[in-house]
């Protein structure tokens, strides 16, 4: 039996991260907050660990105290990150410096796992072949565009100086059942509305939330450390290919495409920021996200990945859509 430990289990993906663990026999720990819900952590062998990362003096104590002396976890997946914030000094200390906090204390106390898996992003990448659309590959030189993902290369970049046994992942757009982020498309979808960014081709890319956690494990069982892995369902959509498959999974026959100037969305993208930060609170729409919507191509290779440890996405776009419209469904979300 593993003994995992989900750092950030309390959010979207760290639910289901700690589920696939559960479900494959592990010793699995929640890394949660004080604050964090457990209302999707309500399996009662699950051992949680509180963590607090805005003192980080604690955290090695914390650990020290979970734990016997001389024993650890086998497996650390560390899920803990921010994809909305004011400033890039927000997402360096979130997304970065807390990393950096944890692995220090990990050192310190002697728990170093055998492997930590980071979550990272693949906007980390930043924009790839938007001409040719050639799909992203690990050996690409990154290029971050955004805030966010600046800070997580910056975190990758301390787990390759850090000297630790990891494994770094970089997913492309991660839905699911309780996924907020991409309701809202199912939602405008469902009013008869699909709102897409420039009049270009887009490619887009995405992974189904149970496929991601199946992926996590088996890059722990088999792959080799220091490496880093795009990971995706390995197939690339157009915005009408994904206007059609979740049209049909919200059951709306007609949905109106419609797509935004740059510019403008661009003009509106600079004004919400600017009231998120006199509100002292992100925005939804900021710059970051802008950069993002307006990328053209999110084509993913995977054979990487499918060489080092067999990943093999078992659900597609289509499928997976409506396992997630189900869900919102029956919760009364849509």
């Amino acid at each position: 039996m593993k003994r995992v430990l989900v750092v950030g289990a309390g959010g979207f993906t760290g639910g289901f991260i700690v589920t696939e663990g559960l479900r494959r026999g592990c010793e699995v720990w929640a890394g949660v907050r004080e604050t964090t819900s457990r209302k999707y952590l309500d399996d009662p062998s699950i051992h949680f660990l509180t963590l607090d990362f805005d003192n980080p003096e604690t955290l090695a104590g914390s650990m020290e105290k979970a734990l016997p002396e001389g024993e650890k976890w086998d497996w650390i997946i560390y899920n803990l990150g921010a994809t909305k914030c004011l400033s890039f000094s927000d997402f360096s200390k979130i997304n970065c410096d807390y990393l950096r906090d944890f692995t220090d204390a990990l050192s310190a106390c002697g728990k170093v796992p055998d492997k930590l898996l980071y979550m990272s992003s693949l906007s980390a990448m930043g924009p790839g072949d938007e001409t040719g659309y050639t799909p992203f590959t690990e050996d690409m030189v990154p290029r971050p565009n955004t805030k966010y993902g600046a800070s997580k290369l910056k975190a990758e970049m301390h787990l390759a100086m850090s000297g630790l046994p990891y494994i770094v992942f970089r997913a492309t757009g991660i839905y699911g059942p309780r996924d907020k982020d991409y309701f809202l498309m199912f939602e405008s979808i469902k009013k008869g509305f699909d709102f897409s960014v420039g009049y270009r081709k887009q490619l887009l890319s995405f992974i189904y939330v149970e496929d991601l956690a199946r992926g996590i494990y088996d890059a722990l069982e088999k792959a080799p450390t220091g490496e880093t892995y795009n990971v995706a369902e390995g197939k690339a959509y157009t915005q009408k290919e994904f206007r059609e498959i979740a049209s049909s999974a919200v059951a709306r026959r007609h949905v109106v495409g419609i797509a935004l100037p740059l510019w403008a969305v661009r003009t509106v993208s600079f004004v919400a920021e600017k009231i998120g930060v006199a509100k002292g609170k992100p925005s939804t729409l900021n710059s970051d996200k802008f950069n993002i919507m307006k990328q053209r191509n999110w084509a993913v290779d995977i054979s990487k990945a499918r060489r080092d440890f067999g990943f093999n996405p078992e659900v597609e776009l289509r499928e997976g859509v409506g396992k997630a419209v189900g869900w919102y469904k029956r919760e009364g979300w849509l």
